[in-house]
């Protein structure tokens, strides 16, 4: 065992949390034979048809392991190195926080919802409308997030068009979501010449290059492939280079069923699993203790338009697939579910995300991207969603939650009890204590009598979470980057965000 693997495996705990801890993983789509069928299609793509565009630093890595590039410029996989791959991936490990008790866990199903995208645009609280996402935007979604509960990682959920330069944008972005938020940040990188700078900028917040190998708390979205089997060759060296720098790397691809993937559900998952493979097995070569996770995230295409359809019940179906694909490798696994089509928070998008999510959460998901606030098929971010969709995840997440079945639990005296007595159960002691442990109680959404919501001017659930917006932006105004190292972070790098 190297020493790097060691000392991760000495700082692996499992993270104590208050939070509902979800007992998923009943659903499944496919038997284990073809879970194989699909896997076996998957090693003859990379094998014989390959990938185009591969950065020169990823044809030496296959090469160097077995591979070939074909005639026409396609690197190719042996199945040999995909299977070794395969194996000795790491699995089961932790995504660090820096807030107490938000260590993300991603053995077996357990399930973390969050944020996600990289959406052009912002919806507009007061007016209803878009306009162009900033960064002062993604600074006060950081900061909103880190006060909703049920929403346990912040992945950058917008573009800050407001910066003019590639590494304006990464350092920024980066520096935006971990002032704003202690909880575990996934950011991106545009250049690979600026994984460096991002990485130097959270040593500085560590206290050291080995505080953040340790326990890295950002880590990074990577979409290395552009559908169907071409590298984005920018993209594919950030991932080699993040690798290598110890950034954990989600391994990210984005076929759409019919468009750029096939039409069937097999095809696709088939496409996209190789896409995913090619990059879990470079992010391995490049570094054999690297915490690599599974992304394979395809979406359903409109085939009356070509567009997205991301709040489908296909979606849905097709999102709990991929997920089960990445459980047969034993991979920790993130996707997207989420993805309304609505452009605003209404009944649309509650039922398209309602749907999509709960299937992603009871198939057990390790971590869902695009849980909270994205809109318009990942095209805009709404803060009022944020804390809607905060008040939806607790309800879903609370149907994973496991039955207790036991003496206590049936309940044959307490039943007895009150047969004989009150003939109700509002004032037994097991009534109360239960009821702070057992339920989810809504904040923004309505239960009032209708008298009292008349009485108190018939709020809605969009009006309620735009008050509960305002109120955490207003009074909710952290920094979680120490003083000292906010200083020499100023000194070094162009920072816009002023607390």
């Amino acid at each position: 065992m190297s020493n790097r693997s060691r000392r991760r495996q000495q700082k692996r705990v499992t993270p104590l949390s208050n939070r509902i801890s979800p007992n998923t993983g009943r659903i499944k789509f496919f038997s284990d034979e073809q879970l194989y069928s699909i896997h076996d299609a998957t090693l003859q793509i990379l094998e014989t048809i390959g990938l185009s565009d591969a950065p020169e630093e990823a044809i030496r890595l296959i090469r160097d392991n077995g591979g070939k590039v074909t005639d026409s410029g396609r690197l190719t996989f042996p199945p040999k190195l995909v299977n070794e791959a395969i194996l000795k991936l790491r699995k089961n490990f932790i995504l660090h926080a820096r807030g107490n008790d938000q260590n993300l866990d991603l053995s077996g199903y357990k399930v973390h919802t969050g944020t996600g995208g990289a959406a052009p645009m912002i919806a507009d609280m007061s007016t209803h409308t878009f306009r162009q996402s900033l960064l002062g935007d993604l600074y006060d979604a950081s900061r909103l997030v880190d006060k909703l509960d049920n929403i346990h990682f912040f992945a950058r959920p917008m573009v800050a068009n407001d910066m003019s330069t590639s590494i304006m944008l990464d350092i920024n972005t980066a520096y935006a979501s971990l002032v704003g938020t202690s909880k575990h940040v996934i950011s991106s990188i545009s250049a690979v010449s600026n994984v460096k700078t991002v990485h130097q900028l959270c040593s500085i917040i560590a206290g050291s290059d080995k505080n953040f190998f340790d326990k890295p708390f950002m880590s990074l979205n990577v979409n290395h492939v552009v559908p169907p089997l071409r590298f984005d060759t920018e993209s594919c060296e950030v991932l080699i280079e993040a690798s290598r720098f110890g950034f954990p790397v989600m391994v990210n691809t984005f076929g759409q069923m019919g468009a750029s993937s096939p039409v069937t559900i097999a095809g696709c998952l088939v496409q996209t699993n190789a896409e995913t493979l090619a990059g879990m097995v470079l992010a391995w070569l490049a570094n054999k203790d690297v915490n690599a996770i599974y992304g394979a995230r395809p979406m359903v295409t409109d085939l009356r338009t070509g567009g997205m359809a991301g709040g489908s019940g296909e979606q849905s179906l097709l999102t709990a697939a991929a997920v089960q694909l990445a459980q047969y490798y034993n991979f920790p696994n993130s996707t997207i579910s989420g993805a309304t089509d609505s452009k605003l928070p209404d009944n649309q998008a509650g039922y398209e995300k309602a749907i999509n999510l709960t299937l992603a959460v009871q198939t057990g998901a390790n971590l869902i991207t695009q849980a909270a606030g994205t809109q318009a098929g990942l095209m805009a971010t709404s803060l009022e969603a944020y804390v809607i969709d905060n008040e939806m995840l607790g309800a879903i997440l609370s149907t994973g939650k496991q039955i207790e079945v036991n003496e206590e639990t049936c309940s044959v005296e307490s039943i007895k009890k009150v047969v004989e007595g009150d003939g109700h159960f509002l004032g037994q002691s097991a009534t109360f204590n239960r009821m702070s442990t057992d339920f989810v109680y809504p904040e923004v959404a309505d239960r009032q009598p209708y008298d009292s919501w008349v009485a108190n001017g018939k709020p809605s659930i969009n009006s309620n979470a735009k008050t509960k917006v305002e109120a955490i932006l207003q009074e909710h105004k952290p920094n979680y980057i120490p003083k000292d190292c906010d200083t020499q972070i100023r000194k070094l790098f162009d920072i816009k965000i002023r607390i």
